[in-house]
């Protein structure tokens, strides 16, 4: 269920280096032992070595454990053409998706100067990268600009919470994309649905997301 050799070939860990820019540093860390991760009970990540984002206040962000690497599954198969990533994080899936000859170009939306900085310099020799330090929410598209798959990961943990800004950003973006997708919708939404039988906001939040013009780009799990 961990191997990461059952990850397509686009999709490695990372190879950013470690460092710090600001508030946040790119560091390695070494698991001993097989370790169970991630809300949900979601796989398991094999003993070797890994590299996480952090933040001072906001703690890890993101790494490249199995579990990150599964929830990106479907975007690095669907990778291909005019593709736009909001959020670089440690830019797993923008390597992936520059490994693909059928990407021709790739935009990354990242609001964080300091982010830009430290994992920038990683992909950036590649001519089909375009970097652009704006906020994904304010960010407009060249005009007439249409791309094959649009991704949106700018969620540091999964959360219920997160599903109004999830359908804001697919909103936005349908007119001009021909798939699009949100890091871990599946399992903010089963977050959602677990809190909405006792707190009322979580099931208004739930009902609002469900009844946006926007649909979900995968099957839900309640």
């Amino acid at each position: 269920m961990g191997s990461l050799e059952a990850m397509p070939s686009c999709l490695r860990k990372v190879a950013v280096p470690e460092g710090r820019r600001g508030p946040w540093s790119v560091e390695r860390f070494a698991l001993r032992d097989m370790l169970r991760t991630g809300a949900f009970d979601r796989g398991a990540a094999p003993a070797g070595t890994y590299t996480k984002l952090v933040h001072a206040g906001r703690g890890i962000v993101m790494s490249d454990t199995p579990d990150e690497m599964r929830d990106h599954l479907e975007v690095a198969a669907r990778a291909h053409g005019s593709c736009l990533i909001n959020g670089l994080g440690l830019g797993m899936i923008l390597a992936a998706a520059l490994r693909k000859p059928n990407v021709t170009d790739v935009t990354v939306v990242e609001t964080d100067a300091d982010v830009i900085a430290l994992v920038g310099p990683t992909y950036d020799a590649d001519p089909r990268l375009t970097i652009v330090h704006a906020d994904a929410f304010a960010y407009q598209p060249p005009p007439g600009r249409r791309y094959a798959m649009v991704w949106h990961d700018i969620w540091d943990r999964i959360s219920g919470a997160n599903l109004d800004s999830m359908a804001a950003l697919m909103r936005k973006f349908e007119p001009i994309t021909d798939w699009q997708g949100c890091w871990a919708e599946d399992l903010s939404v089963r977050c959602a649905a677990q809190h909405a039988g006792n707190t009322p906001a979580a099931e208004e939040l739930l009902l609002r997301y469900l009844q946006s013009s926007v649909q979900p780009c995968r099957e839900l799990p309640i």
